[in-house]
């Protein structure tokens, strides 16, 4: 469940601190006070985009945290499997901090990305307001929504679909390159078999290439390599040259350690550094006797290397490009040549995955519609208890015409809230009203076949009042007993249910409005219980309407 939730610098909430309990938590306010700030700054650390006018010019950071307490090995374990370890105290912080153009998640102080968090939040929070009353409009909810009640039995197979439908879209991928007419098929096979021998005659060989282009370095540079050749052999073997000035420096050292027997070291170097001298112009010159320019071998070079980079145009910068790209082709040929072979083996395979997805997709199908008719009484029930006294609620199926990843079954919630109106769609016949009520009804009945602890409901109050208001309360009351629920509210008949009530109201502090939010203890719920009721003034018979609608709402906790 959600034990905390701290926001700061957002909009009007300079710094607001939440402490939630179990059950039902209220939340009132006058209109215009915040009360949908926090709806934006928990969405806001559930990943969603934030609207830029929540965020202030002053450069100060948003920030939100929420602190979740986890119970559950289950729960566990889900968190596991997305990288997350509760805490030892068992809580798990998530935090999310907000400039203009920069954005910062941590789970438990560790960085992540917005979809991780999404995808962990998502097992601990649910939030129902006025967006998803309208989602109910349209028919890809009603399919989920059916998904999520019948999850316990539909996961094995969906799973089993799920894996069959990719190999299906594969095979049928695979089918469909065997598409092309004979003619085109030749076409490919006799250009195919052109761009093998081209390679195959090209005899290539690894490190080639790079050898050709430094013997061609050296060709066309050869006068130059011959000029420093010749100037590198006259400085260490010429006349004046290095070696002649060592070998007189060894001569003069050899004279003068008759004398100190101290310079029989530096005579060993000077002895050494001639000899190296004396090697080194060896070796120049024999380098010098092996060069070879020959206008016929440079010719041959450059039109090897031409062919070459030509070859490197088509089939790749490098040898091992090159090699691979000629395997592709043989490869491609191959297939070619067996073309009727292989396209019968992929007709084969493509029927029978296409036998076996449709199979999975029908026996899910068929699972469906069995829960739909639990559902439909289920959510009939919910409907009757939210004061829809004469209403009729179904499930319409209808097939693909292609199969899909979820299977084969398009569905309709369809209802009737007046005796001898025919079921019609919900966008035919719900107010915006009714499709919040609806949406209780509906997550009342998840309520018991989902494990999400917490449930936020923003407008769930949409368009209601008097015995409907009442009987909206005792729903929210009923999920209480097994899920967190927190509810916005202005009517008195839910915020009565509360089992711990918050106000959130502006005040102004330091010249500035700011929005704050506090826990009201019992003598001031019955205060905010009359303030709902309204009345220019709280009399006693308003005060005495509050006390005794908040008895009726203890009496049936």
């Amino acid at each position: 469940m959600l034990l905390n939730l701290h926001v700061k610098n957002l909009a009007l909430i300079d710094e607001a601190d939440v402490n939630l309990g179990e059950g039902l938590n209220i939340l009132t306010g006058e209109t215009g006070a915040g009360k949908s700030i926090l709806i934006d700054a928990v969405n806001m650390a559930l990943g969603a985009k934030t609207a830029r006018g929540l965020l202030r010019d002053n450069g100060e950071p948003a920030g939100v945290e929420l602190l979740f307490g986890i119970s559950g090995e289950e729960k566990e374990r889900a968190l596991k499997a997305l990288g997350v370890t509760p805490e030892e105290d068992g809580s798990v912080l998530v935090t999310r901090r907000m400039s203009h153009g920069k954005s910062i998640c941590r789970i438990n102080d560790e960085t992540v990305t917005v979809s991780k968090l999404r995808s962990v939040t998502a097992l601990l929070i649910d939030i129902h307001g006025q967006h998803e009353h309208q989602s109910l409009l349209h028919k890809a909810k009603h399919l989920e929504i059916l998904d999520a009640y019948a999850r316990l039995r539909e996961q094995a197979v969906k799973e089993k679909l799920s894996n069959a439908y990719r190999s299906f879209v594969a095979a049928e991928k695979e089918l469909a390159s065997y598409g092309m007419g004979e003619e085109e098929r030749i076409r490919e096979a006799d250009f195919l078999s052109y761009e093998i021998r081209e390679l195959e005659q090209a005899g290539l060989k690894d490190g080639e290439l790079e050898e050709l282009e430094l013997r061609h370095r050296q060709m066309v540079n050869g006068g130059r390599i011959l000029e420093g050749l010749g100037k590198a052999m006259e400085y260490a073997r010429g006349e004046a040259g290095a070696g002649d000035l060592l070998s007189r420096a060894v001569r003069e050292l050899s004279e003068a350690a008759h004398y100190d027997e101290g310079l029989s070291e530096l005579l060993a170097q000077a002895a050494e550094a001639e000899e190296l001298v004396s090697d080194l112009g060896r070796a120049l010159s024999d380098y010098v006797s092996e060069l070879e320019f020959d206008d016929r071998e440079l010719s041959a070079l450059e039109s090897r290397l031409d062919f070459l980079h030509g070859l490197q145009v088509k089939y790749g910068r490098t040898y091992e490009e090159m090699t691979e790209a000629l395997e592709k082709r043989k490869e491609k040929l191959q297939a070619l040549q067996e073309f009727d072979e292989r396209k019968e083996a992929a007709e084969a395979t493509y029927e029978r995955s296409r036998k076996k997805a449709y199979r999975l997709a029908r026996e899910l199908s068929e699972i469906r519609k069995e829960e739909a008719k639990k559902l439909v009484e289920a959510v009939q029930r919910a409907l009757v208890d939210l004061n829809f006294l004469e209403v009729q609620f179904s499930v319409n199926f209808t097939e693909l015409s292609h199969m899909g990843s979820g299977g084969i079954d398009e569905i309709e919630f369809l209802l009737s809230t007046n005796p001898g109106e025919p079921l019609k769609p919900l966008s035919q016949v719900a107010s915006g009203g009714e499709l919040s009520r609806i949406m209780l009804a509906i997550k009342a009945v998840l309520a018991d076949s989902d494990d999400i602890p917490t449930l936020i409901f923003d407008e769930i109050d949409t368009g209601i009042s008097g015995r409907t208001a009442q009987r909206v309360s005792e729903k929210l009351n009923d999920i209480g007993r097994s899920h967190q629920v927190i509810c916005i509210t202005h009517l008195p008949q839910i915020a009565a249910m509360a089992d711990c009530h918050y106000k959130i109201e502006k005040t102004v502090k330091g010249g500035r409005t700011v929005t704050e939010v506090t826990r009201l203890k019992a003598d001031e719920e019955i205060e905010e219980l009359c303030r709902l009721l309204g009345g220019a003034a709280i009399t006693e018979t308003v005060e005495r309407n509050a006390r005794e609608m908040k008895e009726l709402a203890r009496s049936q906790k």
